[in-house]
C-alpha cells in the first residue's frame, strides 16, 4: 500500500511544473545573492575631515585611512561647522579633526590628539565607524613610533606585539559566517512551506475525499506525505553545497555522513512541522499565513542575525523551541570548526526530540473523516 501511495506523491510532485524548479533554483539564487546583501560589515563610511596641520603626518594618515576600503572621504572642511552641516545632511557619518602642530606633538615626547565624532542616529554604523578609525588610528600610531625608534630618538617604544590569531574565520569574511545558516534557512523554507500547502491542495481539489475512504491508515498517510520532502531536502542541500563550494570557497571542516545525517533529522522535523499546518489549515492563504508566521518566529529567535546572547532573558528561553536554533549551530561548528557527532550530541537530542513531536502530531491531527 505505501509503495502506490509513494508512487502517487511522487508523480503529483513531478506534474507541476513549477516546484521541481523551485527546489533546484530557490537555494542557488539565496546563497549567490542574500551573502552579499546579509551582510553586516560596515563599509562606506562617509567621512569628513578637518585637517588643521597640512604636515607630512597627517597627509599619511589620511592615505592610511582611505587605503582601509572601510570610508569614503566626501568632504574635506575648512572648520568643524562646516563639517556638522555635512553630517546633518546625511553627507558625512563621522569627523575626523586633526589639530594643529599634530606632527610636531606626535615627533616630541607629548601626545598627539585626534578629536572623532560620529552621527549615532545609526548606532551600529556610528560605532563601528569609530571602532575602525581608531584601530587604523593606532596602527598608523605604531608605525609612527617604529619609524622614530629607528631613527635614534628617545621616543619609547612598545615593549610587546600583539598579534591577533582569528580562528575558523581567519579573513573575518561575514560571507563565511552567513553561508552555512543560509542553508539552514532555505532548508527550512523548503521543507515547511511545501508540505504545509500539500494536503490543503487536495482539500481544496477534492482528492482528499477520494483517499479518506480508502483503507490506508494515517500513519501511512503521513509517511507517504513526507517522503517527496526528505527527496526535495537532500537535493536542495546538496545544490547548497556545491553553490558554497565554488562560490564561496567553503569547504566542510566536519565529516560528511554526520552532516547529512543532521539534515535528515531536520528535514523530517520542519516537513513534520508543515504537514501539522496541512492538517489545520482549510485554504492555502491559512496555510501559508501560518507558516509564515511560526518560520518568522523560528529564524528570529534561532541567531541567524543577532547573537541570541544578546536577547532578554525570555527571549533567550523561548529560543529553544526554535529548530533552526539547532540546525543553525549544527551548520557552522560542522562547517567553521569540524565539530564532530559527540560535541554535537545536545543538538541532536534536541531536533531528534522535535522530529518526534511533530510527526508524531502530524499523524494524530490528521482526520478521516470530517467533524
Amino acid at each position: 500500500m505505501i509503495r502506490y501511495l509513494l508512487e502517487k506523491e511522487f508523480k503529483q510532485f513531478g506534474r507541476n511544473k513549477f516546484l521541481p524548479r523551485l527546489v533546484v533554483g530557490f537555494p542557488i539564487l539565496v546563497l549567490l545573492i542574500f551573502p552579499l546583501v546579509a551582510n553586516f560589515d560596515v563599509k562606506n563610511i562617509n567621512l569628513s575631515i578637518l585637517d588643521y596641520d597640512k604636515s607630512s603626518y597627517s597627509q599619511q594618515l589620511i592615505q592610511k585611512i582611505q587605503a582601509s576600503g572601510y570610508f569614503r572621504i566626501t568632504h574635506i572642511s575648512e572648520n568643524y561647522n562646516q563639517s556638522l552641516l555635512e553630517v546633518e545632511s546625511d553627507d558625512s557619518d563621522v569627523i575626523l579633526e586633526i589639530p594643529s602642530a599634530f606632527e610636531k606633538s606626535v615627533s616630541s615626547v607629548e601626545s598627539g590628539r585626534l578629536m572623532i565624532s560620529a552621527n549615532a542616529v545609526n548606532g551600529n554604523k556610528g560605532g563601528l565607524g569609530s571602532a575602525y578609525l581608531l584601530s587604523i588610528i593606532n596602527d598608523f600610531n605604531e608605525e609612527i613610533r617604529a619609524e622614530i625608534l629607528n631613527s635614534g630618538s628617545r621616543f619609547r617604544a612598545p615593549l610587546f606585539e600583539i598579534i591577533s590569531i582569528y580562528r575558523y574565520n581567519a579573513a573575518l569574511l561575514y560571507e563565511i559566517y552567513m553561508v552555512p545558516a543560509l542553508i539552514a534557512m532555505v532548508i527550512t523554507m523548503i521543507c515547511s512551506f511545501l508540505p504545509a500547502m500539500n494536503i490543503v491542495l487536495e482539500k481544496q481539489n477534492g482528492t482528499i475525499e477520494q483517499m479518506n475512504v480508502t483503507p490506508v491508515t494515517r500513519l501511512n498517510f503521513i509517511i507517504s506525505k513526507l517522503t517527496p520532502y526528505w527527496v526535495v531536502g537532500y537535493i536542495a542541500i546538496t545544490s547548497s553545497l556545491i553553490v558554497a563550494d565554488l562560490v564561496w570557497g567553503l569547504k566542510m571542516q566536519g565529516a560528511l555522513t554526520t552532516f547529512y545525517l543532521f539534515i535528515t533529522i531536520y528535514v523530517l522535523t520542519m516537513s513534520g512541522f508543515g504537514l501539522v499546518i496541512s492538517n489545520y489549515a482549510a485554504t492555502i492563504q491559512q496555510a501559508m499565513l501560518m507558516t509564515f508566521f511560526f518560520v518568522l518566529t523560528f529564524i528570529f529567535m534561532s541567531g541567524l542575525y543577532t547573537p541570541i546572547e544578546n536577547m532578554p532573558d525570555w527571549a533567550q528561553i523561548l529560543s529553544y523551541f526554535s529548530p533552526l536554533r539547532y540546525i543553525m549551530q549544527v551548520m557552522r561548528m560542522i562547517f567553521l570548526k569540524g565539530s564532530s557527532f559527540v560535541e554535537l550530541l545536545p543538538q541532536f537530542l534536541a531536533l531528534a526530540g522535535m522530529a518526534l513531536f511533530f510527526n508524531s502530531w502530524a499523524v494524530y491531527s490528521y482526520r478521516k473523516t470530517s467533524e
